[in-house]
């Protein structure tokens, strides 16, 4: 975990550059972990959490006014959630994989969404708005990569943003110390050098307050639960005509308070060998 003087940690590991950062005994996830003094060289920037650390990943869908907007759908009464397994979960400059199931992109619409996301660092249940970000231990970013054609298809979205291996998360956790008003963070998705999304949690019809406590009410919220809360306006698959990821793109989100950026490459699983 990194305060914000890290802002530019995702770029420099993407450009090869030096990281050094104090060596912490003990998961981050652990209260009893302690900053050492100890100094260490990053050898290779991995996801701020493994997929063993992560409890469960919760998402809120549609929850900007912006986003709702450009797709032309009425705000939700209430949050709108589904979940993800940990199989999608990769890190810092690591390969977003469209599967052979999401072939070919132009039909399958692989599209990026920059997401903040809330990493809860102790039990949560039954928590108040009021109370609800002293549970939070920290902010990172990630990159919502959806398949809208099997999104659109059914009711349930789990599928559609479940394959393995597609959402990048990172590049740090910011602490929730460093970070006293989530509502106020900007964020950018990039897509081969063209700003596509450009926003700001601010616009979130649902805030962090109101997304743990209303995700705790009669459900435990383990240290490890991530907790993606939703895109801003500027996705592909509503612009005319629609963008969409494909092998050989790159992407990049960016989320301000230090949080940083995360840069991807797209490739495409390679087809099925013929018989």
């Amino acid at each position: 975990m990194y305060s914000g003087r890290y802002r530019l940690l995702g770029l420099a590991a993407f450009q090869g550059k030096p990281i050094q950062a104090f060596e912490i005994t003990g998961s981050a996830l652990d209260p009893a972990a302690q900053l050492t003094q100890s100094v260490l060289t990053v050898k290779s920037l991995l996801s701020p959490l493994s997929r063993e650390q992560v409890k469960v990943v919760r998402c809120l869908g549609l929850n900007y006014s912006d986003h709702a907007a450009e797709a032309n759908i009425a705000k939700p009464d209430f949050p709108i959630l589904f979940l993800k397994p940990v199989t999608t979960l990769i890190g810092p400059n690591a390969p977003i994989v469209i599967p052979r199931a999401a072939q070919p992109p132009e039909e399958h619409l692989p599209d990026y969404e920059v997401e903040l996301t809330i990493v809860i660092g102790k039990a949560a249940k039954n928590v108040s708005e009021a109370d609800a970000l002293d549970y939070v231990l920290g902010y990172t970013g990630a990159n919502d990569v959806s398949f809208r054609k099997h999104q659109m298809a059914v009711s349930q979205w789990g599928f559609s943003k479940g394959f393995d291996n597609t959402n990048p998360i990172g590049p740090c956790i910011v602490s929730a110390n460093a970070i006293p008003d989530p509502q106020i963070i900007p964020l950018k998705a990039v897509v081969n050098g063209q700003t596509l999304q450009d926003g700001s949690t601010s616009d979130q019809i649902f805030n962090v307050r109101q997304t743990v406590a209303f995700l705790s009410q009669g459900t435990t919220l383990e240290p490890g639960t991530i907790i993606l809360t939703g895109t801003p306006k500027g996705v592909g698959f509503v612009r005319k005509p629609p963008i969409y990821l494909k092998h050989g793109d790159e992407v990049r989100v960016s989320l301000g308070n230090g949080i940083g950026t995360l840069v991807n490459p797209v490739v495409e699983e390679e087809s099925a060998p013929k018989l």
